[in-house]
């Protein structure tokens, strides 16, 4: 167990000196950025598309978007749901429903209307925000039998000259025509809507109200709206500039590609940045070569990004020539990162320049996404690092609260500021990811397996789910692919169990080959010959699958769940 006294011990060792405990904002996400815009307004906030709003015009347009809110008849402690990219329009709902103490429940734009039925369902909401684009698929999705209020965005609102013309003449036709289907309240006429609420109630958000709800679980088939506070917000944003040493400065940039329906990019992209002088730089969609672009050109100082992003970014040939001596901070999470791709993503970063190495870090969305991180330039291999201040881990035997010794692996849990209020209406749900243990701490049990070494580093090792039973043996999906990973003709695979009548569970590899490599039976057998001198035999997959693209989940983390379902179904092509 990592408590207080250990974890200052530990910053006393990897940093040099001991953090005093945070002091947290007692009040609302709003006030927290509404602070900066008072001390700094006329810094950066937010920059989208080459047009830059500094805090003082930030703030205001917040203000004037949560009286919107009011007169559209939203009211506090509704549930809204936000279902847009990365614009300056989510920034501003986004801190407007915190103003008027509803809360902002954060959808990907790219759900499918199941999905969407299935989350208004959950948060049951009577509101939603959504971009034109996607107005087709909210068709039809209603909360309690009603028809959703639907707010509509367009991007070319907060676009000028050329570029506004040029998109709303390639982009926008078709949501016109949806516009006409599905009765809608444009945003012009929404905004408008504010002359009517001149002056707005002052500023109630206390630390522990519910304000934001992320959907999670969907990767294990089964979807939950994890109920965040404003202290879980204010606190990790805080967390994050201490212990990475980020936004060192006002008007330090932070390239905000994560979307915000993520913990990941709302509570480190856009909060970290915002709640402490940053600015944020807004990227709507991710292709490769778009974000070798923005690196390019906005040159930001801090990039954050889950694995995915970072293969891609090794991958585009567009890199060529990228100078990243800009940096000053780079962090991965949201999912595991090998050794191999560690090493592979530190190589480009020091053949372009940059005088900073990535840093992994760990959490989940149930405690906004990141509570711990590697110290800097203290790499340890497969360490998720340590904690962050106030916050404190241990491992314990899974499903129950007692605690392993040292270098034993168990279950991860995690106890501090930032740890969720619950899931929304899923009291049986809540109880048992968070628990009240002998010590008076209430813990959140992650799922997660992992373990601590003798110097306060933790490692995540698996997702208890993913754990593989086969004759009776436990197989770690995760250290399978580390080993296949490192063969010089695999660029990433995925391993999964599928039920086996004689086994139990069958494991099986699917695999994402170098690009210019073709999958062939002696590809085959050199993977599997390989395979068999680096892992035992029970642990061995039984089956290797090539694929020219891994499926992912909407976040970007590879799709176990829909690869072992999928591979539950797969007949040939195997590896016996």
């Amino acid at each position: 167990m990592c408590m207080s006294e250990d974890c200052e011990a530990l910053w006393l060792k990897n940093y040099g000196s001991v953090p005093h405990h945070l002091t947290y904002d007692t009040g609302s996400m709003y006030g927290m950025v509404h602070k900066i815009a008072e001390a700094y307004p006329r810094y950066p906030a937010t920059f989208f598309m080459g047009g830059r709003v500094n805090y003082d015009e930030l703030d205001r347009r917040i203000l004037l978007t949560a009286r919107a809110l009011l007169a559209a008849g939203v009211r506090p402690g509704e549930r809204v749901l936000i279902c847009l990219p990365n614009l300056p329009q989510t920034v501003h709902c986004f801190y407007a429903l915190n103003r008027i103490g509803a809360v902002a429940a954060m959808l990907h734009p790219l759900a499918t209307a199941g999905d969407i039925q299935r989350s208004a369902n959950i948060v049951r909401c009577r509101t939603a925000i959504v971009l034109d684009l996607f107005l087709d698929k909210f068709a039809g999705v209603t909360a309690d039998g009603a028809p959703l209020r639907i707010i509509c965005v367009h991007v070319s609102t907060e676009l000028r000259g050329v570029k506004r013309a040029a998109y709303r003449l390639l982009r926008e036709r078709k949501a016109v025509q949806a516009q006409r289907r599905i009765p809608v309240l444009d945003w012009p006429d929404f905004m408008a809507g504010a002359a009517r609420v001149p002056e707005l109630p002052p500023d109630g958000g206390g630390a522990d109200d519910p304000a934001v709800v992320i959907f999670t679980g969907g990767s294990t088939g089964t979807p939950k709206g994890a109920l965040l506070s404003n202290l879980n917000l204010n606190a990790m944003a805080l967390q994050t500039v201490e212990a990475g040493n980020a936004i060192t400065e006002q008007g330090s940039t932070m390239l905000a590609i994560m979307p915000m329906f993520h913990g990941f990019g709302l509570g480190v992209g856009v909060h970290t940045a915002l709640g402490n002088g940053g600015a944020s730089i807004l990227i709507p969609r991710f292709t490769p070569k778009s974000y070798i672009q923005n690196l390019r050109w906005d040159k930001p100082n801090y990039i954050a990004g889950v694995p995915a992003l970072f293969d891609a970014m090794i991958r585009e040939p567009s890199a060529r020539g990228l100078d990243l001596s800009f940096l000053k901070g780079v962090f991965s999470g949201g999912d595991a990162m090998t050794p191999d791709q560690h090493r592979r993503v530190n190589e480009f970063l020091d053949a372009h320049g940059s005088p900073v190495h990535v840093r992994e870090g760990y959490g989940l969305t149930e405690s906004v996404s990141a509570n711990c991180l590697t110290p800097e330039d203290q790499y340890r291999e497969g360490s998720i690092g340590v904690p962050y201040p106030d916050v404190y881990f241990k491992i314990v035997k899974p499903g129950t609260a007692e605690e392993v010794p040292v270098g034993r692996e168990g279950e991860i849990c995690i106890s501090g500021p930032s740890v969720m209020l619950g899931y929304v209406d899923q009291p049986q749900e809540t109880a048992d990811a968070l628990r009240r243990h002998s010590d008076g701490r209430v813990w959140l049990h992650t799922g997660d397996l992992g373990r601590m070494d003798g110097d306060g580093y933790f490692y995540f090792i698996q997702r208890i789910k993913r754990i593989i039973v086969t004759n009776g043996y436990n197989v770690y999906p995760s250290q399978v692919e580390q080993v296949l990973e490192a063969h010089p003709l695999v660029d990433r695979c995925c391993v999964v169990g599928v039920p086996d009548e004689h086994r139990g569970q069958r494991v099986q590899a699917y695999i994402q080959l170098i690009r210019g490599t073709a999958p062939s039976d002696e590809v085959r057998r050199d993977l599997s010959a390989y395979i068999s001198h680096a892992v035992a035999a029970y642990a061995k997959p039984r089956d290797l699958f090539f694929t020219d693209e891994l499926p992912t989940t909407l976040v970007g983390k590879v799709d176990f769940y829909r690869l072992s379902h999928q591979g539950a179904d797969s007949q040939g092509e195997a590896e016996s």
